[in-house]
């Protein structure tokens, strides 16, 4: 009865804390409304600036000119409440996790939020202008580029998922080798398969130029490495604690020779002791 009050309860505060991040991302989704073509203008920026006096975007389709600025108004709503929406999750898993690992998941959290914010900046600065005039400017003669407003919007979301991704590999690197799920030697070892997997990615997720493929593979190269470095220095920072703690506790064990751990059947009796307070208490 009490576990099923208890799985209970936590449905309710699943539910509770999903409807305070989605009512999050409609109230700024209607705060950005009015903006929306502001917002698709300022996303097609780095295109514009890249074509012909006198060139522009079409729209071929009928709604197209109003559904794809309240696309980009939701997206950024999303991006702008996804502090709330994660602070929402992080405040319904926390109370099961341990201290540690509440203290090593917040700051990959945080990271990993700051990195795909930089990846998303880092395509949209410098990747955007180089691939847009690469493009426009081996178009032929005669030839007038007019990029469809949807098609140009599904091509910058997947830029920005492909870099947003990309910047996550310091994450991931960290997280394999703070677990022990791999060893700092075996990601060195690892480098020359890293550098060939970040030019394949490159070459899928970017146009067929080398421009962009380049402006992909080497920042995933580099984080990667920025990872192993990461890595190495968490885990001689966490070697020095546990042999401090260790350290620690002979003292403690010095200090009070009296002191003996309790047994596997101790340790029954003291669980049989509390499973019948909380029978007993109401």
């Amino acid at each position: 009865m009490i576990g099923s009050e208890s799985f209970i309860s936590h449905l309710i505060e699943l539910r509770d804390r999903l409807l305070r991040a989605v009512i999050a991302w409609i109230v700024l989704f209607v705060c950005l409304f009015p903006f929306a073509n502001r917002l698709y203008s300022v996303l097609a920026e780095p295109l514009l600036a890249k074509l012909p006096k006198g060139g522009q975007m079409i729209a071929t389709d009928v709604v197209t000119p109003f559904f794809v600025p309240v696309k980009v108004a939701m997206m950024t709503a999303f991006l702008g409440a996804l502090p709330f929406i994660l602070y929402q999750i992080w405040a319904f898993i926390a109370p099961g996790l341990y201290a540690h690992e509440r203290k090593f998941i917040v700051p990959m959290v945080v990271a990993s939020l700051l990195l795909f914010v930089c990846g998303m900046s880092f395509a949209y600065f410098l990747v955007f202008p180089v691939v847009f005039g690469f493009i426009i400017g081996i178009a032929p003669v005669g030839v007038a580029v007019m990029t469809d407003i949807n098609k140009y919007l599904d091509f910058v979301i997947t830029m920005f998922l492909a870099f947003g991704i990309t910047f996550q590999v310091p994450i991931v690197v960290v997280t394999l080798a703070y677990t022990g799920l791999v060893e700092i030697r075996q990601l060195r070892e690892a480098r020359p398969y890293v550098i060939v997997g970040a030019f394949v990615i490159g070459a899928v997720f970017t146009p067929p130029d080398v421009v962009s493929q380049s402006m992909l593979a080497f920042p995933l190269w580099l984080l990667f490495e920025l990872g192993v470095i990461v890595a190495a220095w968490l885990l001689r920072n966490k070697a020095k604690a546990e042999a401090k703690a260790k350290a620690e506790d002979k003292a403690e064990d010095k200090a009070d020779p009296s002191y003996e751990p309790m047994s596997l059947s101790d340790m029954d009796r003291e669980f049989d002791r509390i499973e019948e307070e909380q029978k007993k208490s109401p």
